[in-house]
């Protein structure tokens, strides 16, 4: 099969994925084969593929929002079937005995294994995965529709429900990338009205045409005060202003895998008032289900942009450049 391959992490200017002919995955009793009709792209694949999330097993396929249908099920396997149309997202493994697996925070556990970071993932014409973490797709989803759920909005979904924010209510977002534009969708299904910073001119145009109420700079101030933010951008020096601009008892929630440094938190301006920081570690399974089936009921709508799978270096380059508004997908051929 045709698939994109890491062998060193390096800066993704530099193309370091490699197209390559490899042999299909094998699968053992509780598995499925999937083949893939398309992956999403996703900041956490810069993060893997730049070296910034520590020890991948290399070489890697990365990818972990793929859309495929099930072409072969191990001999254990009752909960899917050969014909699926199934999603594969980062958590792809768990322990299953841990204190936390056993109280429903599996996304906490110390033994999960991660799509395109620790196993194969989705750039590619293959993939295995266990059956119990394949995702059955909703039919009013195209392929490329559901791509962009499978992390961008099982994360958006995880970090809005932890921003404590209730329906009606005001939320700010930070950034406006592929999970923001989709969190947006369900905030504004709740009937919050939403306050956005962004630097890219392309994603503040999105976001109003989403129904932001407001649309500013990265860090400027928004007009009113909110009950809770979430932080998607990468950036630690957006913490203070976010912090700021919650109203006493707000929370803020920081969506990403890996941030960079904060600066120094002032306890009495930034904090004081029972202001909550939280960070967003993963998804559950249940996180998954909730998020899909949520999704099909509004309905969401994806915004995507296409490339094919032997682009996936310039599609990652235009995601790290910040010139897609909405979600990157790969087609595979």
């Amino acid at each position: 099969m045709k698939a994109m391959i890491l062998n060193r992490t390096a800066a993704v200017e530099s193309s370091p994925l490699v197209c390559a002919d490899v042999p299909l995955p094998t699968i053992g009793s509780q598995d499925v084969l999937v083949r893939i009709r398309c992956c999403g792209i996703c900041r956490t694949d810069l993060h893997v593929i730049e070296g910034e999330l520590r020890n991948p097993v290399l070489p890697l396929i990365p990818g972990h929002q793929a859309v495929g249908i099930i072409e072969q099920a191990g001999s254990a396997v009752s909960s899917r079937r050969i014909g699926e149309r199934v999603g594969i997202a980062w958590l792809q493994g768990t322990c299953g005995s841990c204190e936390f697996c056993r109280s429903g925070r599996e996304n906490l556990c110390l033994g999960a294994r991660f799509t395109g970071y620790q196993v194969p993932g989705g750039y590619a014409g293959y993939a295995a995965v266990p059956a119990s973490f394949a995702y059955p797709i909703p039919e009013t989803f195209s392929d490329v529709e559901a791509a962009p759920l499978l992390c961008a909005g099982i994360i958006g979904y995880r970090a809005l429900r932890l921003s404590a924010v209730q329906p009606g209510q005001r939320l700010g977002l930070y950034g406006f990338g592929a999970s923001a534009h989709i969190t947006i969708q369900i905030a504004r299904h709740w009937g919050c009205e939403v306050y956005v910073c962004s630097l890219k001119p392309e994603h503040q145009r999105l976001a109003r045409e989403l129904g932001a109420r407001w649309v500013g700079g990265a860090a400027e101030p928004p007009p009113v005060s909110l009950h809770g933010a979430i932080i998607f951008a990468p950036a630690g020096e957006l913490v203070p202003p976010a912090l700021r601009a919650l109203q006493r008892g707000g929370t803020l929630a920081l969506a990403g895998i890996h941030m960079s440094a904060f600066p120094p938190l002032d306890y009495d301006r930034d904090l004081f008032g029972e202001r909550v920081i939280r960070s967003v570690t993963a998804n559950t399974r249940q996180d998954a289900a909730e998020l899909l089936q949520e999704a099909a009921r509004i309905p969401i709508r994806p915004r995507s942009r296409e490339f094919p799978l032997e682009e996936a270096n310039q599609a990652l380059q235009a995601l790290k450049a910040g010139t897609i508004a909405g979600a990157g997908v790969l087609t595979v051929g």
